[in-house]
């Protein structure tokens, strides 16, 4: 549902308007090219005025984005594009405001503001491109690089335990989340449209591939040959499904999930679990964006959705109350009402 403090446009716009003159200078192959057409698709969707769309960054590969979008933008400094994008919409709530982070720079040094931009629940969209990998600084691992990779900063293989990015926003209060795949840009144009009707901060994390410093790092999941057995594509009211003739499906067992096969070991369609994305308690959406390979298939597509309050409409309602219940009115009424000093 288009949001109402965000004037609509008047004429039907088109994908030219968002495209810019800038050279793309991405690595030919990487995934965030897909990630810009996508975008490119959604903006004359949602029907907001050009004007109103604004895209923050910090610094990357993924923070580039602002240039290459022909809307308002800011590529502001490393790990603080929630904190300026907070800025933004609080100042200014008539207008949608995206971001555009890795990561690195939203999960490490910006892993404070990622947090809270999503515990305060600020009506932003985050676009969090997921290469497991640093690629603008050649090829260091990053929060979500996993236990074992070889990289330039773990010759003898990281020794950290990745973060899952659902489990941090979920962990967060996080009130929309959804995973989706670089290679469908069908699926991406769909997921950003819904994020971009939640009421409140929407989480996109983006498995994108890193051609260059992490080639493959999704690919058990994006196999060819595997990807039937490794997907499950999440649909609101639908039974979660998978597998090349769909006939295997996800199934809650107690407090776990598990893969099952319809028609074996007594499993019946109506045992296969129905995806609620609307339900507040995000305890079974937990457990969805904590799947994976090879144990269970990856939940791709909306994960959550759920509504709060959201800041940027709690701070309105509190200006306003200030405004009615102050005695000053004006600067006049400041100067006049002897709460002032002078210095002499």
């Amino acid at each position: 549902m288009i949001n109402n403090r965000i004037s609509p446009s008047e004429i039907s716009l088109t994908k030219k308007d968002f495209m810019s003159d800038q050279m793309v200078k991405w690595c030919p192959g990487c995934g965030a090219h897909a990630i810009l057409k996508a975008v490119e698709n959604v903006f004359p969707e949602i029907g907001y005025k050009k004007e109103n769309f604004m895209f923050v960054s910090g610094i990357g590969c993924s923070s580039r984005f602002p240039y290459y979008l022909n809307t308002y933008g800011i590529h502001g400094i490393h790990g603080r594009a929630a904190a300026i994008a907070t800025g933004v919409k609080v100042s200014n709530p008539g207008l949608s405001v995206w971001i555009a982070t890795g990561d690195g720079d939203s999960m490490a040094i910006g892993g404070n503001h990622f947090i809270h931009v999503i515990r305060r629940n600020l009506d932003v969209n985050i676009l969090l491109f997921n290469n497991r990998i640093y690629g603008l600084t050649k090829g260091q691992y990053s929060p979500t690089t996993p236990i074992g990779s070889i990289t330039k900063t773990s010759p003898h293989g990281t020794i950290e335990h990745p973060f899952v990015t659902a489990g941090l926003v979920m962990g967060a209060q996080g009130t929309f989340f959804a995973r989706v795949l670089d290679s469908d840009i069908k699926m991406m144009s769909e997921v950003m449209s819904e994020a971009a009707r939640h009421d409140g901060t929407s989480v996109v994390e983006i498995l994108q591939n890193c051609i260059i410093f992490a080639d493959k790092a999704h690919s058990l999941v994006t196999d060819r040959e595997l990807k039937e057995d490794y997907q499950v594509h999440l649909k609101h009211g639908e039974p979660m499904l998978y597998g090349k003739n769909r006939e295997k499906g996800i199934q809650l067992k107690g407090t776990k999930l598990q893969g099952v096969v319809v028609g074996l070991n007594g499993v019946e369609m109506e045992d296969i679990l129905i995806h609620d994305q609307y339900e507040k308690n995000p305890g079974i959406h937990r457990m969805l964006g904590k799947m994976e390979p090879p144990d269970l298939p990856m939940a791709l597509g909306v994960i959550r959705s759920a509504e709060y309050e959201t800041y940027d409409d709690m701070v309105e309602i509190q200006v306003e109350s200030a405004k009615e219940t102050s005695e000053i009115k004006c600067m006049d009424d400041l100067l006049n009402s002897e709460e002032t000093f002078e210095i002499k």
